[in-house]
């Protein structure tokens, strides 16, 4: 187990009761451990510790009409240009009109960039998001 080292931290009294408020909401046992959690998640999003060619795990999850023409074809298109890289897909109706769909890949940082951006960049699609996290 690593060493355990102690740093000060000085931010706006605020913005410390919203932290403190999101402490206690989430159940953390001490606020170290939320910080922990936040660092931890900033490093895992940043391109600075990892290179292009690094093999990552990760999601995209898109939200998207299901009634726009040719939507799911093209999305279709896409994913079979990238089956190597995809695990697993979920679809899910939300309501009559929407759904989410959530594609656990993993590969190259490089591949599951590039699909993520074909599919963002598709039109019809509402929303998109990536989280790419190293395999380790």
């Amino acid at each position: 187990m690593s060493k355990l080292a102690r740093f000060g931290v000085s931010i706006n009294d605020d913005l410390l009761k919203k932290f403190d408020s999101l402490v206690h909401k989430q159940k953390y046992p001490t606020r170290s451990k939320a910080i922990e959690d936040l660092i931890i998640e900033t490093i895992d999003n940043s391109d600075i510790f990892s290179d292009e060619d690094t093999v990552s795990i990760g999601y995209i999850d898109m939200i998207y009409d299901h009634h726009k023409r040719q939507l799911l074809n093209k999305i279709t298109e896409i994913q079979h240009k990238f089956h190597d890289i995809i695990l697993s897909s979920q679809h899910v109706h939300i309501n009559h009109d929407l759904c989410l769909e959530l594609i656990v890949v993993k590969g190259l940082k490089s591949n599951i960039k590039k699909l993520s951006g074909m599919l963002k960049a598709t039109k019809g699609i509402k929303h998109s998001k990536c989280r790419i996290f190293l395999s380790k």
